[in-house]
């Protein structure tokens, strides 16, 4: 039987591989379509799965990570994905850097998660200039990452079907 550690660790890679999945179907010169039907772009979803993914599984886990800060022009990042309407946060965003940097994200947000002490899982956030919109505890703000990046899964899987093709997911028709 899984500890709630091994839990999370298990269906955040889920809902990272199913990003994965979906963003390496679609051709990054179609990343930056915005379709009027969705007014979203690929670009916009992955960045902001990638600020998401540091707020809630990083920063108010463990505080802030220079390492991450080093490497992710987050405040821009956070600015940009979050604030600014999809097209213009696409402007002069390379999809491809974009994409590495999910990555490393995802990959420190495990790294994170696997090092947490099941004990430290009730623990308070860390202290945040923005209060954390939905989790009191440090359980509820890694639930919430895995429910957030499903959310938008599905927002891609949608964006896909309307600015490439509808995603093969093996079944038969």
């Amino acid at each position: 039987m899984m500890n709630q550690i091994e839990m999370l660790v298990k269906q955040t890679n889920d809902a990272y591989n199913w990003t994965n999945k979906l963003l390496n179907s679609v051709p990054y010169h179609k990343w930056k379509d915005t379709p009027k039907v969705m007014d979203s772009n690929i670009c916009w979803q992955a960045g902001h799965i990638l600020v998401g993914i540091y707020f809630h599984s990083i920063m108010v886990v463990i505080g802030h990570q220079m390492d991450v800060l080093q490497k992710i022009p987050l405040k821009d990042y956070a600015d940009r994905f979050m604030d600014k309407s999809p097209e213009e946060a696409a402007e002069n965003v390379n999809p491809e850097e974009l994409y590495e940097q999910l990555l490393f994200m995802q990959q420190k947000s495990i790294q994170t998660l696997s090092a947490l002490p099941e004990s430290g899982l009730d623990n308070a956030l860390e202290p945040s200039p923005t209060p954390h919109p939905i989790a009191h505890n440090k359980f509820e703000a890694l639930d919430w990452n895995i429910k957030h990046t499903m959310w938008h899964c599905g927002q891609l899987g949608m964006l896909k079907r309307v600015v490439d093709e509808r995603f093969d997911f093996g079944l038969k028709r």
